[in-house]
């Protein structure tokens, strides 16, 4: 029984033997007639898509939102703690720099002044006649020293209540339009009571923050566009200021643009879509971002030459919305496929039905 098993192995690993040696040429015979017959089949075309590569200006920009700002914007509050008795200005007025908008009782500050300029007025007297009397020696220096420090503290008294009165006033600091009151007569104000919001609107601002790989790119003067989001229309701007560091938390660069323009319909506190104009790139290689291809150590494309595929190594820049700026590895007129490129490989033949 051993022995006839072993007979069958035996058999069994012969007749595999037999396959392993024969059968593929038995294939490759059956390869080669086929494509004897039919020598289309083995290099059949893919259909492919393809760009040719040319120089073109490019103009660098970067897209980001921002806040529309007032010229000049400040909270309207009291110094000090006090009922309001006059309430001198409208609503969404327009009002000057300097215009008394509120008035907080003072009557016990201006009965300390009332007794203050009194005893300056007193002082005074006593301080002319010890003057004569000085200079005819009948009272020693040290008694008109005495006299004119009286004076001078109850001058400084005086103004010292003078100040307290000033801080019962609030004015406007510019011109500029009053927003909606927060207040009333007779309400009591402290000093973080928002009385109103006066806002200066001869220009508005825009701030607005660019990534810090572009931060040596953009510089006081260059031009921005920006858009409300529920509006296509695009008011230009300038950047006049730039922040000297970048945000650590968002590694950001934080611009303000100023928009001298009259423009209707912008609001301070609105969001806007903006778009930042860079230096502009002359002789740039631009082709479709779909043509790239990324690998390990970088990005690869597929060029058409002489019918069929072979590889690229580029190095890629600039990207804008559909394409993006080949850097290095391509010249002008380098025919670069842009579809199929998950179907063709290395040497891969190909037939180009459109250009784009």
């Amino acid at each position: 029984m051993n022995k006839k098993i072993k007979n069958i192995i035996i058999g069994i690993i012969i007749l595999i033997v037999v396959l392993v040696v024969f059968i593929p040429k038995i294939i490759s015979t059956g390869e080669d007639n086929i494509s004897s017959q039919n020598p289309g089949m083995m290099k059949r075309e893919i259909p492919v898509t393809a760009h040719i590569a040319a120089y073109e200006s490019l103009s660098n920009k970067v897209y980001t939102t921002g806040t529309i700002l007032a010229n000049e914007e400040v909270e309207l509050r009291s110094e000090i703690s006090g009922k309001i008795t006059d309430i001198l200005f409208k609503e969404g007025a327009y009002v000057k720099k300097g215009d008394l908008l509120i008035k907080i009782n003072d009557a016990d500050l201006q009965a300390q002044l009332r007794k203050a300029e009194s005893k300056v007025r007193l002082v005074e007297d006593r301080e002319a006649r010890q003057r004569q009397l000085v200079q005819n020696q009948m009272i020693s220096q040290e008694d008109y020293e005495s006299t004119l420090n009286d004076l001078q503290s109850a001058k400084a008294e005086y103004d010292l209540i003078k100040a307290e009165i000033d801080k019962t006033e609030i004015r406007a600091p510019f011109n500029g339009v009053v927003g909606l009151r927060g207040v009333s007569e007779g309400s009591f104000v402290t000093t973080s009571t928002v009385i109103a919001r006066l806002q200066n609107l001869s220009n508005l601002k825009v701030d607005f923050a660019i990534p810090q790989k572009y931060a040596a790119l953009v510089k006081i003067g260059d031009e921005i566009v920006f858009k409300l989001s529920s509006s296509d229309f695009g008011y230009k701007a300038r950047v006049y200021a730039i922040e000297p560091k970048i945000d650590p938390s968002t590694r950001t660069l934080k611009l303000r643009a100023i928009c001298e323009a009259d423009y209707k319909g912008l609001f301070p506190g609105a969001f806007v879509n903006v778009e930042v104009k860079l230096k502009e790139t002359e002789n740039a290689i631009l082709i479709p971002t779909i043509a790239i291809v990324p690998e390990l150590k970088g990005q690869s494309v597929y060029l058409f030459k002489t019918g069929i595929v072979s590889p690229q190594s580029v190095e890629i820049g600039l990207r804008e919305e559909k394409r993006v700026q080949v850097v290095s590895g391509l010249e002008e007129g380098d025919t670069v496929i842009t579809s199929g490129i998950l179907q063709i490989r290395p040497g891969s033949n190909v037939n180009i039905t459109e250009f784009n």
